[in-house]
């Protein structure tokens, strides 16, 4: 990069007018740049809020519906779906993550019947809404996750979802080799144009717990997910476990968390040179929401510029409990 000196070169004069600065910019965040992370619980006509979560509710199958509308009028172009799973159903082993008719598989339908193909609907492949335990994964005799043994039920799972209709698989469980599993099962079952978004750099952190509670896991958790998530301390690690996911068949990589994680987006932009999205995950969301209620900055501001941040560091979207905040905002 070369510059004349000053003053031949003043840097402020793009910055002087609004215009200018318009036309100048980098970085282009628009609604399209969203998705929508939606909690299903059960019954009819629900909306549960969750305290961990000010603004954010669990909402039943036909509240779900009506979000979803919700987005496709905001311009958000998917939503994201995680069930609050009835502790009755839940078990060792998860079984309910199977059953064709779980909150799940009811909420991808009500989406499809509410707007048809025009929002995609991203569903999470994991067992930890479903475990009696909280772990996301089956538990050996000393409460290890084993490996291969999980995967072969996340991919039942996978099945299970993108038959209900289900456009994007998203495995976030951190297992070994899903992603393969995933890949060839849905190839096989006639679903070759369902998409991958791997959580690929998952971290074990500090900043998930609103969403354990949004989910009903939060309690049930014994220990912690060190043994599967990854190490905050690791950057090659990420690299390894993206490239991994991407030659299994991942159609896109997630990073998760995100703003903590801006370099290991920009890595794996740099690098891969695919989709690259980042979760702003429940802590993050939590603490704009408490900063701006403390009389830190301004609610809105501070949520806008951490967005740009995503897309400056490289990401094709970011998954947000903001998105109709900022879809709002963006839509003027």
């Amino acid at each position: 990069m070369t510059s004349a000196s000053y003053p031949a070169t003043r840097l402020r004069r793009t910055r002087a007018t609004a215009w200018s600065r318009a036309m100048h910019r980098e970085t282009l965040l628009t609604p399209a740049d969203l998705i929508w992370p939606l909690f299903v619980t059960d019954g009819a006509g629900v909306e549960e809020p969750i305290a961990s979560l000010p603004g954010v509710s669990r909402w039943s199958v036909d509240g779900i519906a009506k979000r979803a509308k919700e987005a496709l009028d905001l311009g958000i172009p998917c939503v994201a779906l995680f069930p609050n799973t009835q502790p009755d159903r839940r078990s060792d082993d998860g079984a309910e993550a199977l059953n064709p008719d779980n909150l799940m598989c009811r909420a991808i339908k009500a989406v499809r019947d509410a707007c048809g193909s025009d929002v995609g609907i991203l569903t999470d492949v994991a067992l930890d809404p479903y475990t009696s335990h909280g772990q996301d994964g089956l538990l050996d005799d000393r409460g290890y996750v084993v490996n291969d043994d999980t995967v072969a039920v996340l991919v039942d799972q996978a099945v299970n979802q993108a038959n209900a209709g289900a456009d994007i698989i998203a495995p976030s469980d951190m297992m070994d080799g899903r992603v393969r599993a995933i890949r060839m099962a849905l190839e096989m079952n006639d679903h070759p144009n369902v998409q991958i978004m791997a959580y690929s750099a998952k971290y074990a952190s500090a900043f998930y717990g609103p969403f354990r509670d949004a989910v009903g896991s939060g309690g049930l958790l014994k220990g912690d997910k060190k043994s599967y998530q990854m190490d905050p301390a690791n950057g090659d690690e990420a690299m390894r476990e993206i490239a991994m996911d991407i030659s299994e068949g991942a159609d896109s990589v997630m990073v998760k968390p995100g703003l903590a994680y801006l370099d290991i987006i920009w890595r794996a932009k740099e690098r891969f040179g695919v989709p690259v999205f980042a979760y702003q995950v429940s802590g993050e969301y939590a603490l704009i929401e408490a900063g701006a209620a403390a009389g830190v900055a301004d609610r809105d501001a501070l949520l806008m510029e951490k967005l740009l941040g995503f897309k400056r560091a490289g990401c094709s979207g970011v998954l947000t409990y903001h998105a109709p905040v900022a879809a709002r905002l963006l839509n003027g």
